[in-house]
């Protein structure tokens, strides 16, 4: 017998996602009901080779939902994942209303999948930020061998992490330049095509943002409260994945030889470095793939044990609905397989 499943906000990109990845994966799921909006209700969102009709969020009763998965934002997060806790569910939600509550896991099932324990707290688990998921991947191992002590992170932020309405203005940015049309910015801070904004999410008084903020706090919370971490977060002209420069500082020696063949073997990582014209992985590649890929593993010479990473990501998959999904999965096997 299978489990009951929900998806809160199923017509947003990563609500797509999410049934895209449900029924790729094959999870053991008997029913699964997409949910949105009141002004979403009635639409239509493929699941496999099924068509569900969307039900309001508002109306739905969750008595005997096993796991609600949830991608509709903070404000609903806070209002609903209570409610629907109350009923028994268990709530795994992508927003980053509950990721720094102590009494909420916020776990990437290959680096931090024992911290999951702590969902019976609240019966909620909070999915990390999409550019510190795929960082994490990398970090968690080089860690585990040679103990870092501080990261410098620059992303390349795709578009679709601001939503759809962000994926729209860079469309329609990039052909009214091509068509001579007067440029319109409605979505995003400054024009987005033939562009990059070093900035996302609001600012904080410091300076940082609180995309950079995320991911000190999230990288801390995940893998060790003892790393320090910088971040520049950056907007950048691309549809679907996030890159990332990463350079990191280690107690301990570590060299680049080492550095690949600890992530050649990592959970997660699909390792691609070859030092030729190519040999590298950019975001049109990893586009519906499963895996984070690391290239450019080299020594930073300016630093004792320093090392210089490239990381790229679907941030749809990877840093939003598969690896809630992969929090589901990680939930059946090691705690709800007694109810089924």
């Amino acid at each position: 017998m299978g489990y009951k499943i929900a998806i809160v906000g199923a017509t947003g990109n990563v609500g797509h996602e999410m049934l895209n990845i449900l029924a790729e994966r094959q999870f053991p799921a008997d029913e699964v009901v997409a949910l949105a909006s009141r002004r979403s209700q009635g639409k239509e969102v493929s699941y496999g080779d099924k068509t569900l009709i969307c039900k309001s969020l508002e109306n739905y009763d969750f008595t005997g939902t096993d796991i609600v998965l949830m991608s509709a934002g903070g404000a609903v997060a806070k209002e609903w994942a209570p409610r629907i806790t109350a009923k028994g569910c268990v709530v795994i939600d992508n927003s980053s209303h509950f990721r720094m509550d102590a009494d909420v896991p916020l776990i990437v099932p290959e680096v931090n999948a024992d911290d999951i324990a702590g969902y019976t707290k609240r019966n909620i688990i909070a999915n990390p930020n999409c550019s510190t998921a795929q960082m994490v991947l990398a970090l968690k191992p080089l860690h585990d061998f040679a103990t870092i002590k501080r990261v410098v992170v620059s992303t390349y932020q795709s578009v679709s992490g601001g939503g759809k309405d962000a994926m729209d203005e860079l469309f329609t940015q990039t052909r009214a330049i091509y068509v001579n049309d007067p440029i319109s910015k409605e979505y995003l801070t400054k024009q987005i095509a033939f562009n990059v904004i070093p900035h996302i999410d609001d600012f904080m008084e410091d300076g940082d943002t609180k995309e950079e903020w995320k991911m000190m706090v999230e990288t801390k919370k995940i893998v060790d409260p003892k790393i320090k971490l910088t971040a520049t977060c950056v907007r950048v002209p691309v549809f679907v994945g996030h890159a990332e420069s990463i350079n990191i500082e280690f107690e301990n020696e570590i060299d680049d030889v080492q550095a690949q063949d600890i992530l050649r073997e990592a959970p997660g990582i699909m390792l691609v470095d070859k030092r030729e014209d190519g040999g590298y992985v950019t975001p049109v590649e990893c586009v519906g793939d499963f895996s984070t890929f690391i290239s450019r593993v080299r020594v930073d010479p300016t630093v004792e044990n320093g090392i210089n990473l490239w990381c790229v990501s679907d941030n749809l998959r990877k840093g939003a609905a598969l690896n809630a999904i992969q929090i589901a999965e990680l939930l059946c096997i090691r705690y709800l397989t007694d109810k089924h």
